[in-house]
């Protein structure tokens, strides 16, 4: 149980419903900051503005899955207001408060340094992000489906990455009849895309890839879906970048170039907002009470 343990959650979307739902089951004490329009009450769960919170109570803050904007502003869904996290209002903070995000940014890694509190990433965390692959795997198909007029069976679809989401996903279309390539760099991933039966290729020789693609999948979270990728790609292909923003796809010249292309980060909570909610949830409430634990020795 988590009884005595004051947690601030600062905005987010409807997977952090679940995650409140969760953390008041455990008899937490939580503060909802950015919740005003949420009309759902929860036992032991009290709505503020930023400013009403006493920080100088707070033992963890709970952010949304996409963390802190680069100026610090947090995203909400339930509320029109707009907040802002500041390296104040964390030296405010017992020494051992404890911030969970889902990812970060060179803002949010400052502010956590400069106040000495401790950071973790979920989505850092191996169990996490091979659990959350299985909502991304179901929304890039749903996105596939409603922006092509083929079906995903027999059409030529590349992935490019080989990590947590590029597996799944290339697994996934693949059991729907696509023909799968996948793109990697790294040796021991070439042999694996090999083994499990898709085709593999090297990133370097990714523009003479695409010439026949249908559909273009990037978990890439840098610039490689340029000009001279998109250059190459037919002009009925789709592109679905899965990476965080920016993405890794070059979107002005795609459009230029007449071709369809959608940064879709955050896929899960989009398509399946409680499963994906649950996912976090029950990872950070185990964090949470393997903290507490560690530190009552």
């Amino acid at each position: 149980m988590l009884t005595d343990l004051n947690i601030a959650i600062l905005g987010g979307d409807a997977r952090q419903l679940e995650v409140i739902r969760k953390l008041t089951e455990l008899d937490a004490n939580l503060i909802l900051v950015g919740y005003d329009q949420l009309d759902h009450g929860y036992t032991g769960a009290k709505k503020m503005e930023m400013d009403e919170v006493d920080f100088t109570s707070i033992d963890i803050i709970v952010l949304p899955v996409s963390g802190t904007g680069q100026k610090g502003e947090i995203d909400t869904i339930f509320s029109n207001k707009k907040m802002v996290l500041t390296v104040e209002q964390l030296k405010l903070t017992p020494p051992g408060c404890h911030i969970y995000s889902g990812i970060s940014n060179a803002y949010l890694n400052k502010i956590v340094s400069d106040s000495g509190r401790k950071l973790t990433q979920l989505f850092e965390r191996d169990d996490v992000a091979i659990y959350n692959s299985i909502p991304t795997a179901e929304g890039t198909i749903m996105m596939v489906i409603q922006h092509t007029d083929i079906t995903i069976h027999q059409s030529n679809t590349v992935i490019l990455g080989f990590g947590r989401v590029g597996m799944t996903v290339a697994r996934s279309f693949q059991a729907l009849g696509a023909n799968v390539k996948v793109g990697a760099r790294r040796s021991e991933h070439i042999a694996r895309i090999a083994e499990m039966g898709f085709t593999p290729f090297h990133l370097d020789a990714l523009k003479n890839e695409v010439w026949n693609v249908d559909v273009c999948i990037n978990t890439i979270p840098s610039a490689i879906v340029n000009s001279d990728v998109i250059s190459k790609m037919p002009s009925h292909a789709l592109i679905v970048d899965l990476a965080s923003k920016p993405g890794g796809t070059d979107f002005r010249f795609a459009e230029k170039r007449g071709i369809k292309a959608m940064l879709a980060p955050g896929l899960p909570g989009i398509v399946a907002p409680k499963t994906a909610g649950k996912i976090v949830a029950n990872v950070l409430s185990q964090l949470i009470y393997e903290d507490r634990k560690s530190r009552k020795g």
